[in-house]
């Protein structure tokens, strides 16, 4: 078992989440941040450990992938909360998760706002269809005219929001104005104009007074496109001022003290250089960032071990075998102590020839073509032709050995690589820290699989808060 400790230095503050969402004046969690920095994770993971600490939750996700409803073990998620099974509620809390539906947000915007009959000629309106399902930042929007009604009906202790993965997390702030802008600009008031107009003056003020803007409008358009959007813009009249008046409530509520921005980001450079400009912008917004989340960042259990100090010894390690091979395939290379400068043992006996007879006392079996075998009275260390000779034995021995080191080296270059990734974690975390000293951080340890159960996201919830027994096995 290796821990995974966090990393951060002394004089870094620190973001105590269980302090977070153990106090009842906090009421919306907004995770926020690059894509694929892991909002949807921590979002869950605190939905869940705030749940266990005794906190009736809802998780609002927006992320198309359901990732979020798989490891909670909801078979789909959908604009109504509903309730995650397998939480522990000792304390009291509950668990609800909801994924938003864009369209059905909107198209509940309409129905709450408007007569029978208007809502019916809206949702029918091709226009509409088309803004409510892809206009730019409309996704954005209905996530904060959902988080405004889910803050208003005040049935929840704590709601979780994890922001839409946008190209930008800024996008999810300029969106709620954006679209209060589009509602309220000046193309909306002009194709409005001849409706506010009315009967047979309107249709003459359309055709004198809009003839050349309509004219071109129709060819950069299409007249159907135009008729649509007139009619839309017709419909949602006394609708514009109500989106204006939300959106403004809506960021009145993202301002509130109630309120606790998390921006979640990867110990990656484009990663935090994002995260260091939505800081910025939630200072110049005036909006509460409770602290940073650095996500993913990798440990190790042998970080006394420098890099340069395991590369070294892979070095020396490879340098080793590289030599044993060598003295194996020249063994001549080297001179027997037993020989002279000739290369020949002094005094040496001439070799019997071949059919001389054996000294006494040695049986006649006692040689034989494989080799010398010994008898029963031979003695237990001699050489006999059933037991590997040295160099067969060395053969045997070798290659082990070989794989020993040559496996050593692999780990120790594999640890080296390690530890050159935790510096350019490190050095990338100091650089955010040092721009912005006063933002409070945690390190979430990486996991060595994919999150996929209510388990794995407590084992998020427990390195989020700093948990001493966060380990990997």
């Amino acid at each position: 078992m290796t821990s995974d400790t966090t990393t951060l230095d002394a004089s870094a503050p620190r973001l105590e989440v269980d302090t977070l969402i153990d106090d009842p004046h906090t009421r919306i969690v907004v995770c926020c941040g690059s894509g694929g920095v892991g909002k949807t994770t921590t979002a869950a993971a605190l939905g869940v450990r705030a749940a266990e600490r005794g906190r009736k939750v809802v998780v609002l996700t927006i992320d198309p992938a359901r990732r979020l409803a798989q490891s909670m073990g909801i078979s789909e998620l959908d604009n109504v909360p509903r309730q995650v099974k397998g939480v522990d509620e000792s304390a009291g809390g509950e668990l609800h998760a909801m994924m938003l539906d864009m369209k059905r947000t909107f198209d509940e915007i309409v129905e709450g706002h408007a007569d029978a009959d208007r809502a019916r000629a809206i949702l029918e309106n091709p226009f509409y269809q088309s803004l409510s399902a892809g206009f730019a930042g409309t996704q954005e929007y209905m996530a904060m005219e959902k988080l405004g009604q889910l803050r208003a009906n005040d049935e929840w202790d704590l709601i979780i929001v994890d922001t839409p993965p946008s190209r930008s997390a800024l996008d999810f702030l300029d969106a709620p104005k954006r679209l209060g802008s589009f509602l309220d600009g000046k193309f909306i008031r002009v194709l409005m104009a001849p409706a506010k107009v009315g009967g047979r003056a309107g249709m003459k003020f359309l055709n004198v007074g809009m003839s050349m803007m309509t004219g071109t409008l129709s060819k950069l358009m299409g007249g159907q496109l135009l008729r649509d959007v007139q009619t839309f813009v017709a419909a949602m009249d006394t609708m514009f001022g109500g989106f204006r008046t939300r959106a403004d409530a809506t960021y009145r509520l993202l301002q509130a003290p109630g309120t606790a921005f998390l921006v979640v980001a990867a110990p990656e450079r484009d990663a935090l250089r994002e995260a260091a400009y939505f800081v910025e912008r939630l200072a110049a917004e005036q909006m509460p960032l409770a602290g940073l989340v650095l996500n993913r960042v990798h440990g190790s259990g042998a970080a006394q071990l420098s890099a340069e100090r395991a590369l070294a010894a892979a070095e020396a390690l490879t340098d080793r075998m590289a030599e044993d091979t060598h003295a194996d395939t020249h063994p001549d290379t080297e001179a027997d102590p037993g020989t002279d400068d000739a290369g020949a043992a002094p005094d040496a006996a001439p070799a019997p020839a071949a059919d001389s007879a054996p000294p006494p006392g040695r049986a006649e079996n006692n040689l034989e073509a494989t080799g010398i075998v010994d008898l029963d009275d031979g003695k237990a260390g001699s050489r006999t032709a059933s037991s590997p000779s040295p160099a067969a034995a060395a053969e045997h021995v070798t290659p082990t050995s070989a794989s020993a080191a040559q496996l050593a080296a692999g780990l120790l270059r594999l640890h080296a690589e390690r530890m050159q990734v935790l510096a350019r974690e490190r050095r990338t975390r100091d650089r955010f820290t040092t721009l912005h000293p006063e933002v409070p951080v945690t390190e979430v340890a990486a996991l060595p699989g994919d999150v996929h159960d209510l388990a794995g996201l407590r084992a998020i919830g427990d390195r989020l808060a700093l948990n001493p027994t966060a380990t990997d096995d």
